[in-house]
């Protein structure tokens, strides 16, 4: 028997514009031979504590994704192909919203939201992830900054330099307890919700704690052609 419900939430929104591809997104390219998402949903499924896998698209490409999945992916009743939202936490309060019609929205159950266009997540990624929302309740996979980072608050000119061994570059999964999560999203203002980035800051603007998780530097997320070209590198070295 499970601890909990664990749920795999992976975000399919992006439509493909920063990769110079307007007609497809950029989680349905080729990736060695079969479709990025293909790859990431493959990780997800090979995980048994996952009791649902939902992947969480625009309304147009439901039927795209849901075919790509049956045509590469063993048929697996976990996994469902859902509409996403008009933002990345519009997207994620609606895989919530469908586990609580399931029945199963408890206090215990956990989401482990990633980028579908981040295949090379790692099952240990995975098990830390769904280890650490258990035991903290939130939890975001994060790299140690390799470059300096520059702020500058006009755009033009420096206003800090802060202590790089401090910063962190995010990745995901970012993993919560769903039920907490929705409770916190529900109690932000109008204005709170404009300057949200990610779903961690849903909770680090209301002073919750989010615990870290150590991330890989291969765990990259396709945005870019060059992004492409890394990926099918460090897939012909596996």
């Amino acid at each position: 028997m499970k601890e909990s419900h664990v749920y795999g939430v992976i975000l399919a929104g992006g439509t493909g514009t920063r990769m110079g591809n307007v007609e497809k997104p950029k989680q349905f390219m080729d990736l060695g031979g079969k479709p990025i998402i293909v790859h990431t949903v493959e990780k997800f499924i090979m995980n048994p504590e996952f009791c649902g896998i939902l992947v969480l698209t625009p309304k147009q490409w439901i039927k795209h994704t849901e075919d790509l999945l049956r045509k590469y992916v063993p048929k697996d009743d976990r996994v469902e192909v859902i509409q996403g939202g008009a933002t990345r936490n519009d997207t994620i309060m609606n895989a919530i919203a469908h586990i609580e019609k399931k029945g199963e929205l408890l206090e215990d159950t956990i989401i482990v939201t990633h980028d579908s266009v981040r295949p090379f997540v790692t099952h240990r990624i995975l098990e830390e992830n769904i280890r650490y929302a258990r035991e903290y309740g939130a939890c975001d996979t994060v790299i140690p900054a390799t470059d300096t980072i520059v702020e500058s608050q006009d755009k033009q000119l420096i206003s800090n330099i802060p202590d790089r061994s401090l910063m962190y570059q995010g990745q995901t999964p970012q993993s919560f307890r769903a039920k907490h999560l929705k409770e916190i999203y529900e109690s932000l203002s109008d204005e709170e919700k404009k300057i949200l980035t990610d779903a961690c800051k849903i909770l680090v603007i209301k002073g919750e704690h989010v615990h870290l998780v150590a991330g890989e530097e291969s765990n990259i997320k396709i945005t870019y052609p060059y992004d492409l070209r890394v990926a099918e590198a460090l897939l012909g070295g596996m």
